[in-house]
């Protein structure tokens, strides 16, 4: 496909359009996000707990892969282990 693609004004208006629409949807997403993390930030300090901690337990919950999660981390502590790299 030729990157000199000429556009009537139908495609010109269905572009602008997406991009209008794409640009206004991931404003929104990045406001969304730093609202999350803020409120993350502040429920992890009322707790004590790190926000980083939170913030993975959100995003397991969210994609609903605890257990798959929990393998890998198994996985990973029997390597450190197996090379005597824990604490």
């Amino acid at each position: 496909m030729s990157g000199d693609k000429v556009f009537n004004e139908a495609e010109k208006k269905k572009l602008n359009d997406i991009i209008s629409e794409g640009m206004s949807i991931l404003h929104e997403i990045d406001t969304l996000k730093e609202g999350l993390s803020e409120t993350i930030k502040a429920i992890a300090e009322e707790l004590d707990v790190k926000p980083g901690v939170l913030k993975k337990a959100v995003k397991i919950a969210h994609k609903a892969k605890f257990t798959e999660e929990s393998e890998a981390h198994a996985e990973l502590e029997n390597i450190l282990t197996t090379v005597g790299r824990t604490l």
